[in-house]
């Protein structure tokens, strides 16, 4: 399914065109595999540019975001995931942004061209936690979506994924038949959307926050 979408993108010549491509795919792939995808609360999300910000624990919540959302979204995504064979390459043809998280220098040169395209009003989805783990928890939130959204002046929307996990656990290479909900939860100003967002989606998916 992933090789069938990277190749009728490859032809696509218009980014919201493409984005409706993986959209299709990634909807018709959870059908395939028998796995109920709902979604509550799209009519929240504005109509004006926003940053999205969920919950990280499956390497299959990129599928979910982009089975869920409208294909209006930019992914800002690790940089790791460049080096992945044909993923790479169909993020690229998304519109995706790649961050380096651990060197700060280019980290910070990668913010800046995140924030040069938020400034084209692009609608971004972030994954703050940054990475996931076996344990059921929600990870501290690092800065850099709402640093983002508070110089874009865009509002962020606290969106919580239920069932990834179950889906496709940490650490495994199987599917299960698990149904999986997104919820969108609330629209946030910018400032002190970083705590709240978190708190929102910890009490969503009933998990604890970890500590600092």
């Amino acid at each position: 399914m992933g090789m069938a979408a990277l190749i009728v993108n490859l032809f696509v010549p218009a980014l919201r065109a493409r984005r409706h491509v993986a959209r299709a795919f990634s909807r018709a792939f959870f059908r395939g595999a028998g796995i109920p995808i709902t979604i509550h609360g799209l009519e929240t999300l504005p109509r004006a540019p926003c940053v999205v910000v969920a919950n990280h624990s499956s390497y299959v919540d990129g599928l979910v975001a982009v089975a869920a959302l409208p294909p209006d979204f930019a992914f800002v995504i690790k940089k790791e995931m460049v080096r992945v064979p044909l993923a790479g390459l169909l993020l690229r043809r998304l519109g995706s942004e790649f961050v380096e998280r651990f060197d700060r220098h280019k980290g910070a040169s990668d913010a800046r061209r995140v924030l040069r395209l938020a400034a084209t009003g692009q609608s971004l989805v972030f994954f703050p936690e940054g990475t996931f783990d076996e344990r059921r928890h929600i990870r501290q939130f690092h800065g850099g979506a709402f640093a983002i959204a508070e110089r874009s002046k865009m509002p962020v929307v606290a969106v919580a994924f239920h069932g990834p996990r179950d889906v496709m656990p940490p650490g495994g290479v199987m599917f299960y038949r698990r149904p999986i909900r997104v919820d969108i939860l609330s629209v946030l100003e910018p400032a002190g959307a970083r705590q709240r967002s978190r708190e929102l989606i910890a009490a969503a998916v009933d998990e604890p926050m970890a500590p600092a």
